[in-house]
């Protein structure tokens, strides 16, 4: 398996999103398993969560370079392990589209 390195804290919501985009996309590749997807988005989520929301959402900078199906990705994980509570998938969406209004 591919060794992926990936810090816990970051400084910026820059860096926090290549790092989600690696995490994701070494998965799509098939290059870490299921369970170290799920374990590194919920870690660096644990660790970052100011970076992460802002108001119930994901940040604007985050929404940008994640993109959708990222972050439908990191959604899922984090409300599979309880900490995403009372989000609903419209206004995520809402929140998406929105950002890419501006």
């Amino acid at each position: 398996m591919f060794d992926l390195e990936i810090k816990l804290f970051y400084k910026t919501q820059r860096e926090l999103a290549s790092a989600l985009n690696s995490i994701i996309d070494a998965y799509w590749k098939n290059e870490i398993s299921e369970e170290t997807l799920i374990r590194s988005i919920t870690d660096v989520y644990l660790s970052n969560q100011r970076k992460f929301l802002k108001e119930n959402d994901f940040t604007t900078v985050l929404k940008q370079q994640c993109g959708k199906r990222r972050l439908e990705v990191v959604e899922r994980i984090l409300e599979m392990n309880g900490l995403l509570k009372g989000w609903s998938r419209s206004d995520w969406i809402e929140g998406v589209v929105s950002c890419l209004k501006n």
